[in-house]
C-alpha cells in the first residue's frame, strides 16, 4: 500500500473500533453522561461523523449537501457532542456511514497533494493538502477512540478492541481486581514519599 491507502486503512479501521463500543448496550447506557464534561459514546459518533463530513467535504470543495443542524449558528455549544432524545441511534449511526461513504470517495478521487481550505482554521494555517487532513482525521478518530475505550469500561466494564484482543492482558476478573489494587498500592506508597510530603514531614 501507499502512503495514502496505509492512512486510509487505519482511518477505516479507526472507526469501526469506534462503532464497535455502542455494541451490546442500552439505549441509555449509548447516551448517558460518563464524565463531568458529559461524554458520552453516541455523542462520539455523532461528533466524529460530523466533523468528517466537514473535512472530507467542504475542505475539498466537495460539500455532501447534508445539513446538520447541531452545527448551525444558532445551535448551542457542543450539540454535535450528544444526542436528543428525539435523535435515533439509528438516525446517527446513518449518518456515520453517509459520513464514510462521502470521505473515502473523496479519499479515493484526489492525490495526496489535493489542495484544500480549511474555512474554521486561523489564515496563517487553513490551506492544507489531503495528506495533511488525513493525518488530522486519523489523530481525532484515534483520540476520541481513545476516549469511547474509557467510557465504554466505565459503563459496563468491558474492555479492548473485540473479544479476545491481544493487546489486552488475559485476566479473571479477580486477577484485574488485584491488578488494579497492586496499582492502587502503589500510587499510595509513592505519594507517602513523594519529595513534598517529606518536606512537610521535615517540618512537623
Amino acid at each position: 500500500m501507499g502512503e495514502k491507502e496505509t492512512l486510509h486503512h487505519y482511518l477505516r479501521v479507526r472507526r469501526e473500533n469506534l462503532l464497535g463500543k455502542l455494541d451490546g448496550l442500552s439505549e441509555y447506557d449509548v447516551r448517558r453522561p460518563v464524565t463531568p464534561t458529559g461524554t458520552n459514546l453516541l455523542g462520539l459518533v455523532k461528533h466524529v461523523a460530523s466533523v468528517e463530513l466537514g473535512y472530507f467535504g467542504e475542505v475539498f470543495g466537495r460539500p455532501s449537501g447534508r445539513h446538520l443542524r447541531w452545527l448551525g449558528g444558532d445551535a448551542s455549544p457542543d450539540a454535535d457532542m450528544w444526542a436528543t432524545a428525539d435523535e435515533t441511534r439509528e438516525e446517527i449511526l446513518e449518518l456515520h456511514r453517509f459520513a464514510a461513504a462521502h470521505s473515502d470517495a473523496t479519499i479515493e478521487a484526489l492525490p495526496p497533494d489535493a489542495a484544500g481550505i480549511v474555512p474554521w482554521w486561523p489564515e496563517e494555517r487553513r490551506h492544507v493538502t489531503l495528506h495533511q487532513i488525513l493525518v488530522h482525521m486519523l489523530a481525532e478518530r484515534s483520540q476520541h477512540l481513545g476516549h469511547a475505550d474509557i467510557l465504554r469500561e466505565l459503563v459496563d466494564g468491558s474492555a479492548g478492541q473485540r473479544p479476545a484482543d491481544p493487546n489486552l492482558t488475559p485476566r479473571s476478573t479477580e486477577e484485574w481486581a488485584a491488578h488494579r489494587a497492586a496499582i492502587e498500592d502503589a500510587a499510595r506508597a509513592a505519594s507517602n514519599t513523594a519529595p513534598e510530603n517529606a518536606a512537610r514531614s521535615a517540618k512537623s
